[in-house]
């Protein structure tokens, strides 16, 4: 069985989504076989890599009105779109008995077709995000390098530990992730000395910095490896990945 790991943050515009495919297609890269789920009603990640929209997305899956099914973007890396549909899931889904297993359900199907399944949750703490960390064995926390980005982080803390003691004994904080980063900025030092400070060795030691290949590769529809291999960005990631591999198996 695939090692599910989830990118989790509640406050948007951290880098979540751009780790979740750069980290996924440095895998590739590392020769492992990665499934993406966009769990995120934006769809960032389907569009970040020019997945047409499919008949069954994950909103359908969960609904349990289609299968999931995997759209292959390139050798080794399939994905799992979203819609727009999503954002009435969480609605939707209230009333349904184990609404909070729905996931982990659905990914028995197909979890052992992959050495790692990675899920972009939406930035919230809702059902969603919580049917992601139950399907999950680690969490990784992608944080900007800004003084706003690490506001909160008690709260994600506090949320992990809760679904590990109630409904997923197996969940792991697996890694934050400090992204945007320019050493250059006193700011962004003082940030990294502070999420140092609260998470200690949990902390990669690779940080992702800011490289505007990293922004312009969405709009490419590629990952940054197909879009800018020698990038900064693409050094970055593989070296994370590297990381990440070595911390939570696979390696």
């Amino acid at each position: 069985m695939g090692i599910i790991i989830s990118l989790l943050n509640h406050k948007g515009g951290v880098g979540k989504t751009t780790s979740a495919v750069n980290i996924g297609a440095a895998m590739v890269e590392l020769g492992k076989r990665v499934l993406l789920i966009d769990l995120d009603p934006q769809a960032n990640l389907s569009i970040s890599l020019g997945v047409p929209r499919q008949k069954s997305t994950i909103y359908e899956a969960m609904r349990g009105e289609g299968e999931l099914v995997p759209y292959t973007h390139k050798p080794g890396l399939d994905v799992i779109t979203s819609s727009l549909d999503l954002s009435g899931a969480e609605m939707e889904l209230i009333n349904e008995a184990g609404r909070e297993y729905i996931l982990r359900e659905l990914l028995t199907q197909v979890s052992d077709d992959y050495d790692f399944v990675l899920i972009d949750c939406p930035p919230s703490l809702g059902l969603l995000t919580l049917n992601a960390m139950t399907s999950s064995r680690y969490v990784l926390i992608p944080l900007q390098t800004e003084f706003l980005a690490v506001q909160g982080l008690a709260k994600i803390k506090q949320v992990i530990d809760k679904v590990k003691m109630r409904l997923n004994t197996q969940l792991e904080m697996g890694g934050v992730i400090a992204t945007m980063y320019d050493s250059r900025r006193v700011l962004n030092r003082d940030v990294v000395e502070t999420i140092h400070k609260y998470f200690g060795e949990k902390v990669f030691n690779t940080y992702i910095r800011d490289n505007v290949a990293l922004a312009e590769a969405p709009a490419q529809r590629k990952d940054i490896f197909d879009y800018s291999p020698k990038s900064p960005g693409a050094i970055d990631y593989i070296d994370l990945t590297k990381e990440i591999l070595s911390r939570l198996g696979g390696n």
